[in-house]
């Protein structure tokens, strides 16, 4: 690309200036980069510039706060936004404040030459309403790459009305995520109405969600009101959607099709105006195979499919969690706990099958049973211990398999040489851990016998023996 376009960068770092300028550069961009807000501004109201590239902590204003200034003078110029402070409430005020992209810190130079080549393609379109200035409790907590994506989708999504269907794991907050979605969009000042399908007996559910008229069934004796009415203005949220009975599938589907809906017992068809946020931890495409789902449901209410990773997949989210879990139970009464890094490596090393859920949980546990302030990987593991159910401890349905078992010891190994000093032999050494104790097994089911078990193996005896050789071990001589 040699469009001659022109970037304007403002970031209080030198380091990142010059990666931003030397990258754009070679893609044929001209640049003009600063550490200062008020120069960027400058350059602004002079007309200069295609493209705004800005951090948020800069020495003499704050990034974010420049957004909507520079989307009333210049609209046509986009914004993206960098930032260490890689929080929930950083991509949402980035998306309310009117900016394209949010990107958090470190960033990828790809994605950021991706993210620009779209800001300049893309259409003008309507200012962005924007969001409220003030600092409140954090919804979603987390700076793991899968969490920013996380944060990056719902920032997006709070500035539309889309319907979203989150899936997830049970424990993975997804009804945090429906909250955040109406809480920091569009219809935050209408109610948010939560309904979980599994807990409505199957034949209440209509009455339920569509409300009835008097005399419209046994007990009916007066007009009841259902949820589609009393989230009128805001969000409803359908948890655990994959449990809904057919019958009131196929009235869900008129609604999103027709956008109005009768109750149960009337004629007079009612206006729908709620935003459906829907979530399940169920597989709802086998659930569609089974016949226990309606295709054409699933199409209409996954416009914006969003999965929320399960802990096991965002360990290095653990300890921040721990310390979110501690204040909440110190702020419900509790005494002050804090961690042990032992502790925190021990919790790194759980299967966590009920994810956030059973790690506030646990902290709630350790904050009211343990009489000192800082708590051990001892007391940390006893309690895991005590939790965990006999014969399993894998996430999901069942026992943990074996790849599960070897990717949970795996993940705290690799994430602790991710941002340390250089490894370039990291597969062999891996690998060398799992032959070692295969084939220490595998040569004592056989009695040291190396014919039967290069057989078993299916590997060549020459190559066993190197193998042998080559991790150190015993050989019990004159059996092979």
């Amino acid at each position: 690309m040699s469009d001659s376009r022109t970037i304007l960068i403002a970031d209080d770092d030198r380091a990142i200036r010059t990666v931003l300028s030397q990258a754009l550069g070679r893609s044929g961009y001209q640049v003009r980069a600063t550490s200062s807000a008020s120069t960027l501004w400058r350059w602004v109201e002079d007309g200069e510039g295609d493209l705004v590239i800005t951090d948020v902590i800069m020495p003499d204003e704050n990034g974010l706060d420049l957004v909507p200034r520079i989307r009333r003078v210049r609209p046509e110029l986009r914004v993206v936004v960098m930032s260490a402070q890689s929080t929930f409430m950083t991509a949402v005020k980035a998306a309310q404040r009117g900016a394209f992209e949010y990107l958090p810190k470190p960033f990828d130079l790809k994605e950021l030459l991706s993210v620009v080549e779209r800001a300049l393609a893309a259409p003008h379109d309507a200012e962005p309403e924007e969001g409220d200035d003030a600092e409140e409790r954090l919804p979603l907590i987390g700076r793991s790459p899968a969490m920013q994506e996380i944060y990056r989708t719902v920032a997006r999504l709070t500035t539309t009305d889309l319907t979203v269907m989150i899936t997830g794991e049970s424990g993975t907050g997804k009804e945090l995520v429906a909250r955040a979605l109406h809480d920091y969009g569009r219809r935050r000042a209408g109610p948010f109405v939560a309904v979980n399908m599994a807990a409505i007996p199957r034949e209440l559910i209509e009455s339920e969600l569509f409300g009835h008229e008097r005399g419209a069934f046994t007990g009916a004796l007066n007009r009841g009101v259902g949820r589609f009415e009393q989230a009128a203005g805001g969000t409803l949220f359908l948890d655990e959607i994959g449990d809904m009975p057919s019958e009131a599938q196929t009235r869900l589907l008129r609604v999103l099709q027709e956008g109005e809906f009768t109750t149960v017992g009337g004629r007079q068809p009612v206006k729908a105006n709620v935003r459906i946020v829907a979530a399940t931890h169920r597989d709802l495409r086998q659930s569609i195979r089974q016949g226990l789902f309606r295709e054409d449901l699933f199409y209409r209410l996954n416009v914006v499919p969003l999965r929320l990773p399960p802990l096991r997949e965002r360990v290095e989210d653990i300890p921040l969690l721990a310390r979110h879990f501690l204040d909440r139970a110190r702020a419900s009464g509790l005494a002050q706990k804090h961690l042990s890094q032992e502790a925190l490596d021990r919790l790194k090393t759980h299967a966590w099958p009920g994810n956030a859920r059973e790690l506030e949980n646990l902290m709630r546990r350790l904050a009211a049973l343990y009489p000192q302030e800082r708590i051990g990987a001892d007391a940390v593991g006893g309690e895991l211990a005590e939790s965990e159910p006999a014969g399993a401890s894998a996430p999901g349905q069942g026992a943990e398999t074996l790849e599960q078992a070897v990717e949970r010891h795996l993940r705290p190994f690799v994430a602790a040489h991710r941002d340390g000093p250089p490894v370039r032999d990291l597969y062999e050494r891996v690998l060398a851990e799992v032959e070692r104790p295969l084939l220490r097994l595998v040569l004592s089911a056989t009695r040291g016998n190396q014919i039967k078990a290069a057989a078993m193996l299916g590997l060549n005896r020459n190559t066993l023996r190197k193998k042998i050789r080559e991790l150190g071990l015993p050989v019990m001589r004159g059996l092979g």
